[in-house]
């Protein structure tokens, strides 16, 4: 499969203009790429509860698992100024896609590419708890 990182950037952008983000005011959108081409959306939505917010990485992989996708390539997040994901999405991230590639772009759409493994050296997964 060719990975076009424009593309998945470009929906990323787009998905970021849904974002719900009155407190920060730091939209975040994000789009993930599973194995058979598939891209699934996502945008950061907040709450005045703080906990209970989302961030638009996990958004868009819960979704594409919620379509019963289990397989991913890359996920591009798109932030004003090319900020990296937190650590609970790297987390989510080293559990469900732990070889994908990772784009981030700020919302001109210059972007770095960097992995998830690279992201979160060392990460706790379903192998951590066999130990």
């Amino acid at each position: 499969m060719n990975l076009n990182p424009a593309e998945l950037i470009w929906a990323a952008m787009q998905a970021r203009q849904h974002a719900y983000a009155p407190y920060s005011n730091y939209a975040v959108g994000a789009a993930v790429l599973t194995e058979d081409g598939e891209v699934f959306p996502g945008c950061n939505v907040e709450n005045a509860a703080y906990p209970a917010t989302i961030c638009a990485e996990r958004v868009a992989l819960t979704a594409a698992v919620a379509h019963g996708k289990r397989r991913f390539v890359a996920i591009a997040v798109v932030t004003r100024n090319g900020g990296s994901p937190c650590g609970a999405c790297r987390q989510v991230m080293i559990e469900l896609g732990p070889d994908m590639v990772v784009y981030i772009a700020d919302e001109t759409g210059a972007y770095r590419t960097t992995t998830v493994r690279a992201l979160l050296p060392d990460g706790f997964d379903n192998a951590s708890l066999l130990a």
